[in-house]
């Protein structure tokens, strides 16, 4: 089967040839080569703006000439610069990515350059490149207006006016002549070039006829530098005669290109790319030939898809429609669908078994024709096919058992089949099998109508008594024959209705659930939005309260640094009022609030247990120390637990020491323990930096604290202090 006469069966012949007529060429539809490649372009071309080529004549004849040493005429040789043309333009535009990577490998020869220079943009020769042929058009010009001057004196010559039919000049023939009754023979020489209806004649006068060979002979010597132009023009093409192949290949390539982009721009219609599968997944499409038409949708990823249901209700539309957008995804044409989800495989044939084979000329019944169809499928291989009316011209319970064999053994064979068919019977041999889909056409029973859409999973009834009302036959007779179609047949058709109802309330079930299902998602979407929301908000504050604690400890460490303790208690007020405001309120809060013995607490980033409360202060228990600190200080951190008295020694926390220490005068021992007190209050209070002092001497205390530092676990680092701090004296430790 040719793929015109596939295109005819398919109803999408004229939206081919609506295609065509975007070429600039005459050429088949069928682009050879790797289509998934064409598909890249043409995908990459449709991102562009661009203008549609000029329409122009392929270069078989030219080259043919060419190859035979034979000499070019000019509307030949302007037929090549147009292609050229074309290109130059196109690399004038400086197009990115894969076409501009394309155009690129496209030089235009210089030898074409310089034929250029001679022609017009509407491929006239540019006659001032040569003085001589110059002056011979102006001679042939200057002959012109002499003649006219002298048809104008014999028009206006008083002897002829009174055979004169009119004062014009007329051209027949291509020659000048005056229309003139008869008898001018006494008052005009000339030849009669031809008689009007009216028996008048046109005569071209004698007078001109010198002038009329003069300017014959210059355009013979014209003609005769033209040709050793041509001749000239045709040797240098002869010489780029590769190129011109490779030019003239790429052209029509292109022209494929921007065809299918423009069609699809001009029509709305999308541009698919087969996939190197089998399945079809076709959705929103709508068969060209259909004004109005509805959208179909169909997903058929096994072997067979039988189509059944009410008669003209659209089931051969459907078969088409999935050929048909097969065929154009194979061969990039351009159709309405939804792209984003439309998918269609590839297919190495496509078939259509559709019309009648009965008729006189080939002496075969409509049976017998379609055997021979189906033979002929037994060779095919990865082919998709299509078949109308599998039933047509023979009995239906032995056609019934006859097909599903030939189905079966055409997906043995790798055969992808489509059949609509009223075959109850074969449709349900068929229907036990996982590769094998079942759509139906629904029937609006109310009105009577088909509705001219589809439902998938189920076998659907002919509805033939139904349309033989619709279409004024009379009730009795469709009741009786009913009667004769008898009962059980008839409960048969009941449960497959019953089926499309139940079908019909479970797909409206389905959308009910897509809409709920829909509406959570948007429901959780929002969450999340106002989750990140509230996660951006509580990281803006996390960054003004570290920036407010970073310039209270700045405020603090300068305190540390101040040998007055005046000044030390002036930076200390500072650091306070720059806390945040959030945290006194925190504070304020826990003045008011009753903490009992026994309760968990928490202390700074440390956990802890309340041991005993006296006044605004509270002995606290971590698990490395005991500490007595503030009521305020302590947040609430779970319920009170029964504590048994304890009897411990603890030392208070001396809070007028601050961030400095002075040792002097005191034994190793005392002064170890009391800097390892001094260094643990300094922790819990959230410092990283304090000062000790233990003066020079001897150097015995200045050396036992050093060596204490170095094996306190806490301490980080330590260095002299500077001079104004106490210099040797003195210690500043990094926590």
């Amino acid at each position: 089967m040719s793929i015109d006469t596939l295109f005819t069966k398919l109803d999408i012949d004229n939206h081919v040839k609506h295609l065509q007529s975007f070429f600039s060429r005459d050429c088949s539809i069928i682009l050879q080569g790797d289509q998934q490649l064409h598909f890249r372009y043409i995908e990459a071309l449709d991102k562009l703006e661009f203008n549609a080529p000029p329409h122009t004549q392929d270069f078989h004849t030219p080259l043919m000439h060419l190859k035979k040493s034979g000499v070019l005429g000019f509307e030949s040789i302007f037929e090549i610069l147009k292609v050229t043309r074309y290109f130059n333009y196109l690399n004038n535009q400086e197009f990115k990515g894969l076409i501009g990577e394309y155009l690129k490998k496209i030089v235009i020869p210089d030898e074409i350059k310089d034929i250029d220079s001679y022609f017009d943009t509407k491929g006239s020769f540019k006659e001032d490149r040569d003085e001589e042929l110059l002056s011979l058009s102006s001679n042939i010009a200057n002959e012109k207006n002499e003649i006219s001057a002298k048809l104008k004196r014999l028009i206006y010559n008083s002897k002829l006016s009174s055979y004169l039919v009119d004062n014009q000049v007329h051209y027949i023939n291509d020659q000048e002549s005056l229309l003139v009754r008869g008898g001018f023979n006494s008052v005009l020489k000339g030849s009669i070039v031809s008689r009007s209806t009216q028996g008048f004649f046109f005569v071209s006068p004698d007078v001109i006829m010198k002038s009329k060979d003069k300017i014959r002979a210059l355009n013979q010597e014209k003609d005769r530098i033209s040709f050793e132009y041509a001749k000239s023009f045709s040797i240098k093409l002869k010489e780029i005669e590769l190129f011109l192949k490779f030019i003239d290949k790429e052209f029509t390539k292109f022209d494929h290109y921007q065809a299918r982009v423009l069609f699809a721009r001009a029509t709305s219609t999308q541009i698919i790319k087969s996939l190197p599968n089998q399945d079809i997944s076709l959705y929103g499409f709508k068969h060209p030939s259909i004004d109005n038409a509805k959208s179909v949708d169909v997903d058929f990823n096994g072997n067979v898809l039988m189509i059944t249901g009410v008669n003209a209700g659209g089931k051969t539309m459907l078969l088409k429609s999935i050929l048909s957008s097969s065929i154009m995804a194979k061969y990039i044409i351009p159709f309405h669908c939804d792209k984003t989800k439309t998918k269609i495989g590839t297919f190495k044939k496509i078939n259509a078994i559709i019309d009648d084979p009965q008729n006189v000329k080939n002496d075969i019944s409509t049976f017998a024709g379609r055997m021979l169809a189906f033979s002929e499928q037994f060779s095919e291989k990865n082919a998709l096919i299509g078949v109308d009316e599998i039933e047509l011209g023979t009995d239906s319970d032995e056609a019934a058992a006859l097909f599903k064999v030939i189905l079966d053994e055409l997906i043995k064979r790798g055969q992808k089949v489509i059949v609509t068919t009223h075959h109850k019977r074969l449709a349900s041999l068929m229907a036990d099998r996982d590769d094998v889909s079942l759509m139906a056409a629904i029937y609006d029973e109310e009105r009577r109508k088909p509705t001219y859409e589809f439902l998938s999973g189920i076998i659907g009834k002919s509805y033939a008594f139904e349309t033989a009302l619709r279409y004024k036959i009379p009730p009795h007779i469709v009741s009786e024959a009913k009667e004769v179609y008898g009962e059980q047949h008839e409960r048969l058709n009941l449960l497959i209705e019953r089926g499309s109802t139940l079908e019909r309330e479970l797909k409206q079930k389905n959308k009910e659930l897509d809409k709920r299902l829909q509406s959570v998602k948007s429901l959780e979407t929002d969450l999340k939005d106002k989750a990140i929301n509230m996660d951006d908000t509580l990281l803006k504050d996390r960054r003004i309260l570290e920036k407010e604690y970073s310039i209270a400890i700045k405020s603090a460490k300068e305190a540390a640094s101040m040998n007055s303790t005046k000044e030390i208690h002036k930076k200390l007020n500072e650091a306070n009022k720059n806390l945040p405001k959030k945290y006194e309120k925190e504070i304020k809060q826990n003045n008011n609030y009753e903490f009992k013995v026994g309760q968990r607490v928490k202390y700074l980033s440390q956990q802890a247990q309340i041991v005993s409360i006296k006044g605004n202060e509270a002995f606290i228990e971590t698990e490395l120390m005991k500490l007595r600190v503030k009521l305020r200080d302590l947040k609430p951190s779970g319920n009170v637990k029964n504590v048994k008295p304890k009897v411990s020694v603890t030392t208070q926390k001396d809070f007028k020491s601050g961030l400095k220490l002075d040792l002097h005068g005191l034994r190793a021992e005392e002064a170890n323990e009391k800097l390892d007190k001094f260094l643990n209050d300094a922790l819990m209070q959230g410092f990283d930096e304090v000062l000790v002092y233990h003066g020079i001497g001897t150097g015995k205390l200045s050396y036992s604290v050093k060596e204490f530092l170095k094996t306190h676990p806490s301490v980080k680092g330590f260095k002299d202090a500077p001079i104004s701090m106490g210099g040797y004296g003195a210690k500043l430790i990094e926590l």
